[in-house]
């Protein structure tokens, strides 16, 4: 067990580590910053996210040091868990912000969506292992949005429609590495048209057409819908070079910018830490995704492969979309920016997916 051990820490990928690890103490230090512009300072949320990170560390090297391959051989039992999780959810879970998607544990809120996510991407990377010798067809394509869409469908009636795009992408992104022939991907995008078509009309609420209309024009409604959106861009155009200083972001310590230490944690770190400070960033994730991508060159078999591809591409989609909502080039859907913004689910599960690739990668060095 310790010869096992010692030989896991000497080829440990601190490429893989120090970025994510960075990147929480950059969200760490702008959630002291929010915290500081409150009237009478409350530093809860700054304490509740020191241990979130610890908690998500924890699960890092859990995951990192651990036998991985064995998630592999209970990815259905994980499968029909999350079905539960999200069901009782709907039943027992507690509503925040319109959305019943939290189970309320001693005074901390967990969203059992961010680990379904996790669940996803073992399952589907299990599924599409097993057709690797095989031809893929229609067949094998639409019993895996099958599984991916029950998963979505019951995060939709919370209802969460951005953690419900998430898992969609996982899919997608999944398939569209795992061999389909191009034709398929017509018949994708014909299906998805016709689904948003419907959903407009049947199933979207008022709010989440607004929250869509003003994605394409932000300063049109700019005091109600598209407040958010306009002092978020505010906010990062403010910043310039250098940034207004931590603690003097005249938009996050005012509180023009509502939701500065979650989905608009972006905006925080351009106005404060400025053009440098965002690069810092950018250059966390760079790494951090640049090595995955060395690493699936690496990766033993098409399991481990289809994990990196759906764990990267899951935290890449993530930031890519929260980012733009900062920007007002995406629509505001309530995505967290991994390993930055507050919240305990979020980040616990961020660090379990960096802990996942993490072990791929000594995995990788052991057996090279």
């Amino acid at each position: 067990m310790l010869d096992h051990l010692k030989a896991y820490l000497k080829n440990f990928d601190w490429l893989i580590f120090l970025p994510v690890f960075f990147l929480a103490i950059f969200g760490l230090v702008e959630i002291y910053s929010v915290a500081l512009g409150q009237e009478m300072v409350d530093l809860l949320n700054f304490k509740k996210q020191i241990l979130f990170i610890l908690i998500g560390l924890a699960c890092f090297f859990f995951f990192a040091l651990s036998s991985f391959h064995s998630l592999k051989s209970v990815s259905r039992y994980l499968y029909v868990l999350a079905i539960i999780v999200l069901l009782a959810v709907l039943f027992f879970g507690q509503t925040i912000r319109g959305t019943k998607g939290w189970f309320s544990l001693g005074g901390f809120n967990m969203q059992p969506v961010e680990f379904v996510k996790i669940v996803l991407i073992i399952f589907l990377s299990d599924f599409f292992a097993r057709l690797s010798t095989r031809v893929k067809t229609v067949r094998h394509l639409v019993v895996s949005a099958g599984f991916t869409l029950l998963l979505a469908g019951l995060i939709i009636l919370q209802p969460d429609f951005g953690s419900a795009l998430m898992l969609i992408s996982i899919w997608f992104i999944m398939i569209l590495l795992s061999g389909f022939k191009r034709k398929y991907f017509v018949f994708i995008f014909t299906t998805v048209a016709i689904i948003c078509t419907l959903s407009w009309f049947l199933f979207f609420k008022e709010y989440q057409k607004e929250r869509i209309l003003t994605f394409f024009n932000p300063g049109d409604n700019s005091l109600e819908q598209g407040y958010n959106v306009s002092q978020a861009m505010i906010a990062v155009g403010s910043g310039g070079i250098t940034g207004k200083g931590v603690g003097f972001g005249s938009q996050s310590q005012l509180k023009f910018l509502p939701e500065a230490h979650t989905d608009f944690i972006f905006a925080v770190i351009s106005e404060e830490l400025g053009f440098l400070g965002v690069s810092l960033i950018i250059l966390f994730f760079a790494v951090f995704f640049f090595r995955a991508l060395a690493i699936l060159k690496k990766v033993r078999n098409d399991f481990e492969a289809y994990v990196i591809i759906g764990a990267s591409g899951l935290i890449f989609v993530e930031m890519f979309i929260n980012i733009g909502m900062n920007l007002g080039i995406m629509p505001v859907v309530g995505i967290a920016l991994p390993f930055v913004s507050y919240g305990g689910s979020s980040v616990i599960a961020s660090f379990i997916l960096a802990g996942i690739i993490e072990n791929i990668a000594i995995s990788a060095k052991l057996n090279y």
